[in-house]
């Protein structure tokens, strides 16, 4: 069967996605891989690993399907690798949960400077961010600094060692905070910030930009002449993937942490939260907000309160627990901020809050809180992001989440908006196969998914005591801000 891959390198694994010429997948193939924080703050992986992992991905998903017409790379944004001439890592990558930059991400966002750089680039003040990184680097370790010939991320590591070329995508690229997202170019006052040339950095790329496989390296994995398109990131290509390119469509994704994006014409700044504007292609920006606390936030949960290591069978079966408790969990509201958060109050220093306990609750009533929490912290999201963004009537949704029928209807009662499910899972693959049918030409325009859809409306009765809610839970933050700050444990 004539058909495309879409490779997404995410955080945990590296995942392939066969999609035919009508934009249905049709099989999948992942490598798993580990990460490591020896200190407080670190979030560490080997970029070799994860090399290692996208060549057993190509060989098993292409054992399974056959030679692909075509392949589409997604990666997840905000890594961090300082290599050598020959693109070898000088140290352990940063992912983007690394928060050791934190300290120097918030004292940027207190000066005229870097709020003028949030502007110019689109990418948030955040220790996520690579520019952050880049300054943590510089104070921190100034014998690697300067002996750093490129600093890259995973998606260009990868790209290297495909095509011996050192390219970045302008997707990739404008999540780094060095990137000016109207002249496509290096950001100078960025540049000067982190104290680096733009030679120190890759060269960016359209995301159409394709070059085919020569072999170079290895071509034990992948046939010669196969065309790659570096495509984008990972949540832009999640739009694309799930029908949510357009405007008045946003996109949801809840893995292990979440996201609300919608398409723009142009970028949709807000400086309160600092949402982000991204580049998916020449035409289009995807803007939204990350949060940290998705799926995460319901696993430790579950594996800390109801069980361990819980199976398929026993998830069912909380879920239906949850499902009877009635919405609102009698006043019982979940702060989700086990980890920080990001958007839209950009605090690494936040933490997560149960309130309003009463002898009434028991352990399923905190379990739909949990999961309400988490609903919440993406309807304050979508809140920012409707600020300036066209009027939004729909939100198309992926991730594991969309399995959980009641915590789908949860997500359009709180946000009050119609949702469908396009791709179960994997829309940012999806996304990257799509992008690569239309640049090889094998298609005029992005494909169509042709999946079945599931369309979700939001109940009235439930709406209204979940906006009741939610005013409690934004009051919970700013009321508990200052005390989160005594003791969060954050390293600087």
């Amino acid at each position: 069967m004539d058909h495309v891959l879409g490779i997404d390198i995410g955080t945990g694994s590296t995942k392939a996605v066969a999609v035919n010429l009508e934009g249905k997948p049709f099989s999948e193939y992942q490598e798993m891989y580990s990460f490591k924080s020896p200190k407080p703050a670190y979030h560490e992986q080997d970029p070799e690993e994860i090399w290692t992992a996208f060549q057993k991905t190509v060989k098993g998903i292409t054992h399974k399907t056959g030679k692909p017409l075509a392949i589409g790379l997604s990666s997840a944004l905000h890594s961090f690798i300082p290599v050598d001439e020959n693109c070898r890592a000088l140290a352990p990558m940063m992912t983007w949960a690394d928060n050791r930059a934190y300290a120097i991400a918030k004292k940027l966002r207190a000066t005229d400077e870097g709020m003028a750089i949030y502007r110019a680039t689109g990418t948030p003040l955040h220790a996520m961010s690579p520019l952050c990184k880049l300054i943590w680097l510089k104070e921190n370790e100034p014998a690697l600094f300067e002996k750093t010939h490129k600093f890259i991320s995973i998606k260009e590591y990868i790209w290297y060692r495909l095509f011996n070329e050192f390219k970045v995508d302008h997707s990739l690229a404008s999540g780094m905070g060095l990137f000016n997202i109207s002249s496509l170019n290096w950001h100078p006052a960025s540049l000067k910030l982190a104290g680096i040339s733009e030679d120190r950095l890759s060269v960016p790329v359209a995301t159409n930009y394709t070059q085919k496989y020569s072999g170079h390296g290895n071509s034990e994995f992948l046939e010669p002449d196969t065309p790659i398109t570096i495509s984008a990131s990972d949540g832009c290509l999640a739009n694309l993937g799930s029908m949510a390119d357009q405007a008045g469509i946003a996109a949801i994704t809840i893995g292990t942490s979440g996201a609300v994006r919608v398409a723009s014409g142009r970028p949709l700044p807000n400086d309160q939260a600092m949402t982000f504007s991204y580049i998916l292609d020449e035409k289009t920006f995807i803007c939204g907000g990350p949060i940290n606390n998705g799926g995460i936030a319901m696993q430790w949960w579950l594996k800390n309160f109801v069980g361990a290591d819980l199976g398929e069978e026993e998830y069912d079966r909380v879920f239906k627990q949850i499902g009877v408790v009635s919405p609102g969990c009698g006043g019982l509201i979940f702060l989700p901020y086990l980890t920080g958060e990001r958007a839209p109050i950009w605090d690494s220093e936040s933490s997560g809050t149960f309130f309003g306990v009463k002898l009434q609750h028991n352990r399923d009533h905190f379990s739909r809180a949990v999961l309400e929490g988490i609903c919440f912290a993406l309807k304050d999201v979508l809140d920012a992001v409707q600020e300036n963004s066209a009027p939004i009537v729909q939100i198309n949704i992926s991730g594991g989440f969309v399995k959980s029928t009641v915590w789908v209807q949860t997500l359009a009662d709180i946000t009050g908006k119609k949702l469908m499910i396009v791709q179960p899972e994997d829309a940012s693959a999806v996304g990257a196969a799509f992008m690569a049918m239309k640049e090889t030409g094998l298609t005029k325009e992005y494909p169509t998914p042709t999946s079945n859809r599931q369309l979700f409306y939001p109940n009235p009765a439930n709406a209204t005591v979940y906006a009741r809610n939610f005013k409690v839970y934004k009051q919970l933050y700013d009321d508990l801000k200052a005390t989160m700050h005594l003791d969060s444990g954050i390293a600087g």
